[in-house]
């Protein structure tokens, strides 16, 4: 920032403004155009220890979403059992690759009475009185509660008969509720599978079925942290082509070993002063929040979970029976979120990165028709793990920004939330609007004013930028006049082609602590 950067003081500062003709996009539109929409979205989640952390910061943001259901999956990593002593293997799970001589097996890795979304839900219903303080919209307990579900999770891959939670997200998909469902896949998709798989059977020898099927392609989007069971791969995607999948790169790492390689700018958000500050100290949520070295395993005897423990080498922990796979970090500091990328454009920051999937926002942006993502998994060992972590981007390259620190401090933030009972004793994000609609026609060589308005709940500072997001479909630089004010304008380049795209951001940051930073997006269309 330069030494003449605009603040703006709390006191609401308007610019009157009008831009140009509306381009409608497919998503829903809100009442103001600045309002963000509340994506309705289902949960799928399977027992692995990141799962647990990124259901507390998904919680933390359900001001946000309209969530439809909160469903336990299985994966090759975790599943349950029938009960009746049926024993189960499948070549190439993580018990086959470690050389264990223990599947076939009656389960792996569950707990009998496993009930960590209940666990996250009820501590939630211990800070909601809280929560709300500082944002009307959280939704009740009793209301998350109603949402949870058993899904598929007796056998990894087997969708072989209906579950509470594949009938859950069966139900769902096939309402009439506007605009998309977005599914998130953060174990195995096998209830989802189940769920597609049932409406099929229901309706394939009908004379629906083609509505059905369009219905069913046009309104559901998967959000996948891999495909952890197979089922995509040999169900959902030869049955049902046409349903969106949104993979995510560029994004920030919230992985397993997010501190391995992490940039100088990431690197103070996943020490364990930072994690114990922040997170592991704040209350109810924060006891449950998993870091190294904690003492905690989610299944006892778990070994493939070593994370909780402290005071070991990697080798002394082999000599143990681990199959250690992941190098040891520091006591208390990041242990892993890795399923936040599923979630984390959902969130109504301003970015509007649901609308669609090469948008991008502090989940990453996916890129059409590429099917490739990185899935920390529990495979190979740990020299092979850190040296495909040194390769990964860090979230900060010239083409995608670094929102790793700005979702840090939010996520922070909120946990503080959490443990304060009055408003004032805590730090909320700035209001950023546009004078304006946010999509506008333009043309080559035009001068486009844009004029932004920003409110600081709290009285704090604010720092204002305006940025070229380069998503758009013109792959070049646009100069912006004034991008340090609230009032900017955008020349466009002579050599734009019909049809084009640019992506203008406003960005504005509080001086609170911890400071807190929110957007507005702009999408130019070329005429």
């Amino acid at each position: 920032m330069t030494t003449d950067q605009t603040f703006v003081k709390g006191s609401k500062i308007l610019f009157l403004f009008a831009l140009f003709s509306l381009v409608f996009t497919s998503f829903a539109v809100a009442q103001s155009p600045n309002d963000p929409v509340k994506p309705r979205i289902i949960v799928t989640a399977d027992p692995e220890l990141d799962d647990n952390n990124s259901l507390i910061r998904f919680l933390l943001y359900s001001t946000d979403m309209e969530i439809e259901g909160l469903v336990y999956a299985s994966s090759g990593y975790h599943w349950k059992g029938d009960g009746k002593g049926t024993k189960w293997f499948v070549p190439g799970r993580e018990y086959d690759r470690f050389n264990m001589d223990i599947c076939p097996c009656e389960s792996w890795r569950w707990n009998e009475d496993e009930r960590f979304i209940h666990d996250v839900v009820e501590a939630y219903a211990k800070v909601y009185s809280n929560l709300t303080v500082h944002n009307p919209d959280y939704p009740s307990p009793d209301y998350l509660k109603s949402k949870i579900r058993m899904g598929n999770v007796e056998f990894d891959g087997d969708f072989s008969k209906d579950t509470p939670g594949s009938e859950r997200i069966k139900s769902v998909i096939m309402d009439n509720e506007p605009g998309p469902l977005f599914i998130t896949a953060w174990g195995g998709q096998s209830t989802i599978a189940r769920a597609l798989k049932s409406i099929e059977e229901e309706y394939e020898n009908t004379l629906e079925w083609e509505a059905v099927q369009k219905k069913i392609s046009d309104k559901v989007v998967l959000l996948p942290s891999g495909d952890q069971d197979d089922t995509y791969a040999k169900y959902i995607k030869p049955n049902w082509p046409d349903i969106e999948y949104r993979q995510f790169e560029n994004g920030p790492h919230y992985a397993y070993g997010a501190q391995i390689n992490a940039s100088p700018e990431n690197a103070p958000y996943l020490t364990s002063d930072w994690m114990k500050k922040n997170v592991s100290d704040q209350g109810p949520f924060g006891e449950l929040y998993r870091v190294w070295g904690d003492g905690k395993q989610m299944v006892e005897g778990d070994k493939v979970d070593y994370f909780g423990f402290s005071g070991y080498t990697n080798e002394e922990l082999r000599e143990m029976g681990y199959m250690v796979w992941l190098l040891v970090q520091e006591k208390g500091s990041w242990l892993g979120e890795g399923d936040n990328h599923t979630f984390m454009n959902m969130l109504g920051n301003g970015l509007r990165a649901y609308e669609h999937g090469t948008y991008g926002g502090w989940g990453g942006r996916s890129n059409e028709g590429d099917s490739s993502i990185f899935n920390f998994s529990t495979e190979g060992g740990a020299e092979e793990i850190a040296e495909m972590l040194s390769s990964q981007n860090d979230g900060g390259t010239p083409e995608y920004p670094n929102f790793f620190p700005q979702a840090q401090r939010d996520f922070a933030a909120r946990l503080q939330w959490s443990v304060t009972k009055k408003y004032n004793k805590a730090n909320h994000e700035p209001k950023v609007t546009i004078q304006g609609p946010l999509h506008v026609l333009a043309s080559a060589g035009q001068k486009v004013p844009l004029f932004g308005e920003i409110i600081d709940p709290d009285g704090d500072r604010v720092t204002v930028k305006w940025w070229q997001f380069q998503v758009g479909t013109y792959p070049n630089k646009v100069e912006i006049k004034n991008s340090e004010t609230t009032n900017a304008e955008i020349v466009i380049p002579e050599d734009v082609n019909h049809g084009q795209t640019i992506h203008i951001v406003l960005e504005a940051t509080d001086s609170g602590s911890p400071s807190l930073t929110r957007y507005q997006r702009v999408i130019i269309t070329i005429k």
